[in-house]
């Protein structure tokens, strides 16, 4: 089956991207920050951008947000089903949404991978991101699906 370019995806696509998250087995909160709500605010805001690649039957195999703080980028919720995995899917996406930054003038670009998840660490490092050893994730929650 052939894929369809990267493209951006919009509110109306929430239901198919919550489905491809809960196959790509990704941690979602649903009532919090991932719910429809949520989802459709933070596209509202602007600093939020969608990308999906569907096959040319119209199925969404893989999808990523791509955000900013108008100084850095974020590559997040990056997901590929699961039966297209190591096909080349997830690079797809992550050039996208490096396209998509840089045109919202964004130059660095930085990606968070939860321990273990190898196969993601090692697809953003083909893809010319550097691990910074030494760095701490700390963040504040005002509730626990936030």
């Amino acid at each position: 089956m052939r894929l369809k370019p990267p493209g951006r995806l919009t509110t109306s696509d929430y239901p198919r991207v919550m489905a491809l998250w809960q196959a790509a087995g990704l941690h979602i909160r649903p009532t919090g920050r991932d719910s429809q709500e949520a989802f459709a605010r933070q596209m509202a805001g602007g600093l939020q951008t969608v990308i999906g690649v569907e096959t040319t039957s119209g199925n969404l195999i893989g999808v990523v947000l791509a955000t900013h703080d108008g100084r850095k980028g974020w590559i997040n919720r990056l997901a590929v089903h699961p039966s297209w995995r190591r096909q080349g899917v997830a690079r797809l996406l992550i050039a996208a949404a490096e396209d998509a930054l840089r045109e919202q003038g964004i130059e660095v670009i930085a990606a968070l991978i939860e321990p273990g998840n190898t196969l993601s660490l090692a697809c953003f490092r083909n893809s010319g991101y550097e691990e910074y050893i030494g760095l701490h994730y700390v963040s504040k929650r005002s509730r626990a699906d936030s």
